[in-house]
């Protein structure tokens, strides 16, 4: 199992006219939290693209317990339990401190960008994966 946290501080135009962070920006914290879980296991978005495969994303299902404000300091915990194959699956919560705000999960496939072709996870992935799932 893959876990990392990252915090992130809520800016002024991350937020609508009531206060609350607009619900779209879920996305992109998402997406942060995401990029660090992989950082973590020694993977780099940037160097599969370069080899010409992507991660788009397939699903993505969220639900909203409470809503961040502005300045608020949030941290979104990743979580990825299972080792990929053709789909990666991360979990994610986002608190303000012990608070849990939001509950999400996002659904990612591998794609060999040139053919747009759904492709298994490259070996050298798989490899740096292995001791986070034995």
């Amino acid at each position: 199992m893959i876990e990392e946290s990252i915090k992130i501080r809520v800016r002024y135009a991350e937020t609508d006219q009531m206060g609350f962070v607009y619900y779209g920006n879920y996305a992109e914290y998402l997406e942060l939290g995401r990029v660090a879980a992989m950082k973590k296991a020694g993977v780099s978005y940037r160097e599969l693209e370069e080899k010409g495969i992507g991660l788009p994303v397939r699903e993505m299902k969220i639900k909203y317990l409470r809503a961040a404000l502005y300045d608020d300091e949030i941290e979104v915990i990743t979580t990825i339990k299972e080792m990929p194959d053709r789909l990666i699956v991360f979990e994610y919560l986002i608190k303000r401190g012990e608070e849990v705000l939001i509950e999400a999960e996002t659904t990612l496939f591998f794609m060999e960008k040139e053919s747009n072709k759904v492709i298994r996870i490259p070996e050298e992935m798989k490899d740096q994966l292995k001791p986070f799932f034995s």
